[in-house]
């Protein structure tokens, strides 16, 4: 399987959720969207990522197509595009968002690219870049690593930094000599700094998709204070889905520079299914995020229409899952992307139709509330991106499609 990572819904399927949920839309309580920009393909089309800040404010994020771009707010409300890097190579997409380091310098991945031998179109098995900012405004690129197959391919996901400066990620797949269940199997890797700006690759672990392990991975990971990795795999662990249901990991790292993995859950399709997105802690050490489908049995537009999941350990190293919101597609449907937490304990996110808050209450309930529906083209459709919050309470997030350009937009839901 090429990559775990939707691209585009049909247009046939955008139109008829959209018209499902503007018939619901005044059952909900609604936040107030704006329209930060509209691409229109000159500057980009299909923004799939999620959307970062600088300390200055500026918002950043990168273009499936091939190009990695800022926005800047202006006094007047408005905010300007820049379109800081754009690829040469037209197979080059952008799945995955930025990172800064300390310095301010951009890195993330391309999911081709690179030595042109991988994958059946042989269009190249991915890179890890970065960008420098120089003068007048210009970036420069620095590709940190070209991936050859054997030690991963297509990197879809973003980066994390260690406190030492190594960079962590995954792949969705490796070489088609590594058989697994969709062809590959993905790994995790770590990149480490050296002289004269070469960095060395580290494969931690291999998924092999077969005995519970998972498959594909697609998000990407998060540290704990001991330095284990923690992350998501859409496919593997049970064979009660097509491909397996997926899983959550965890690697430990050894004094003998070896990570073990350990899986933290199995999802069986009754209790969600194709986990796509990272996870978060909570101050108590509890694992948050989504599946983009499950639970079985529920009628939804893709079969089944996702869930946010909560995993607590207990005493006994064990990890037990509680299903905090099941989606009925009305209230939302297949959520790709992860979640993020504001000072109240509140979770929020977004399904490919809308964005979405949910509220912990009495008992260990929830409580959603619709906050936007992604129900006219004109102010975008079918977000894959989650969102992030400002200090005064606004969401930033971005839509794949729709707009004036119809190829997506950066919005804001403010409360």
């Amino acid at each position: 399987m090429r990559s775990a990572k939707p691209l585009i819904v049909p247009i046939a399927s955008v139109a008829v959720i959209s018209l499902v949920l503007m018939t619901v839309a005044a059952a909900w309580a609604a936040g107030k969207e704006r329209i930060l920009h509209n691409f229109r393909g000159s500057d980009g089309c299909y923004p799939g990522a999620g959307l970062i800040f600088d300390a200055s404010g500026n918002l950043y994020s990168t273009i499936v197509e091939d190009s990695v771009f800022e926005l800047t707010p202006g006094t007047n409300g408005k905010w300007t595009e820049t379109v800081l890097y754009k690829t040469s190579h037209a197979v080059t997409p952008f799945f995955a968002g930025l990172i800064f380091d300390a310095a301010g310098n951009l890195y993330t991945t391309t999911s081709n690219g690179g030595d042109f031998y991988c994958g059946i179109y042989n269009d190249g098995c991915g890179t890890v870049f970065e960008l420098t900012p120089g003068a007048n405004g210009k970036w420069n690129h620095t590709e940190l690593y070209r991936f050859h197959g054997k030690d991963g391919a297509f990197p879809d996901a973003g980066l994390i930094f260690d406190a030492q400066g190594n960079l962590y990620g995954t792949t969705s797949n490796e070489d088609n000599s590594n058989p697994c269940l969709y062809g590959s199997c993905g790994t995790v890797f770590k990149l480490s700094p050296g002289q004269n700006g070469k960095w060395t690759e580290t494969v931690l672990h291999r998924f092999s998709g077969k005995n519970g392990d998972g498959a594909s991975p697609a998000a990407s990971l998060i540290f704990d204070a001991a330095g284990n990795l923690y992350g998501t795999t859409p496919y593997g662990g049970s064979n009660l889905c097509s491909g397996g249901c997926g899983i959550v990991f965890k690697l430990t790292p050894s004094s003998s520079g070896k990570w073990s993995e350990t899986i933290l859950h199995t999802f069986s399709g009754s209790d969600g299914a194709y986990p796509q997105a990272g996870l978060i802690f909570d101050a108590a050490g509890s694992l948050y995020s989504t599946t983009s489908n499950g639970v079985v049995g529920n009628y939804c537009l893709y079969g089944s229409c996702g869930t946010v999941f909560k995993l607590t350990p207990d005493t006994g190293g064990k990890w037990n899952e509680t299903v905090l919101h099941s989606f009925q597609g009305a209230d939302g449907s297949s959520p790709y992307s992860g979640l993020v937490f504001d000072a109240k304990g509140n979770l929020f996110g977004t399904t490919l139709t809308n964005v979405f808050k949910l509220a912990p209450g009495a008992n260990g309930e929830w409580t959603e509330t619709v906050l936007h529906t992604f129900g006219r083209v004109e102010y975008g459709i079918e977000s894959h991106a989650g969102v992030i919050l400002d200090t005064a309470g606004n969401l930033y997030g971005t839509t794949v499609r729709g707009g004036s350009g119809y190829c997506g937009v950066v919005f804001e839901v403010s409360p």
